[in-house]
């Protein structure tokens, strides 16, 4: 593998510490549980997602942390249709912790950051292709899209 190879992977390990690091920051928690929470809530975003949809939106997400999106991923059996609440169990079942961790300001929490660290653009369009119920726990992007 050429040196620019390995630079991009070194590249994607520190985004991928900057990521749990802003969730733990931001949720008040360990880096471990950081981990845990993006883990339970991409992975069920992502089956919420139409395939085309994930696949773009892997596309921003850094190389470790877009290993982490399509772990055990079934494309044949996506999208789920999930309510809110339906989403919060999924979310909840995926946490495996030490403590209980509330699914709802998790999921919001690492909504957050994944917005703030994805193109505004691309971060619009989840919102956006997420049902009301759903997009409400996203964070609102006002003027994203233009970059304001």
């Amino acid at each position: 593998m050429s040196k620019s190879g390995l630079d991009g992977i070194s590249a994607g390990v520190q985004k991928t510490h900057q990521w749990i690091s802003a969730i733990a920051e931001v949720s008040h928690i360990e880096d471990d549980e950081a981990y845990i929470a993006l883990r339970a809530v991409l992975q069920t975003l992502r089956d919420r997602m139409p395939v085309n949809e994930a696949a773009n939106f892997s596309a921003q997400l850094p190389i470790l942390v877009r290993g982490i999106f399509f772990e055990n991923w079934k494309p044949s059996k996506v999208p789920v249709k999930l309510s809110r609440e339906e989403f919060l169990v999924a979310v909840s079942r995926k946490i495996v912790a030490a403590h209980f961790m509330d699914p709802l300001r998790i999921t919001e929490d690492v909504f957050g950051v994944i917005a703030s660290e994805v193109s505004p653009g691309e971060a619009a369009k989840i919102r956006s292709i997420l049902p009301a119920e759903l997009r409400s726990m996203w964070p609102d992007l006002v003027g994203a899209e233009t970059g304001g």
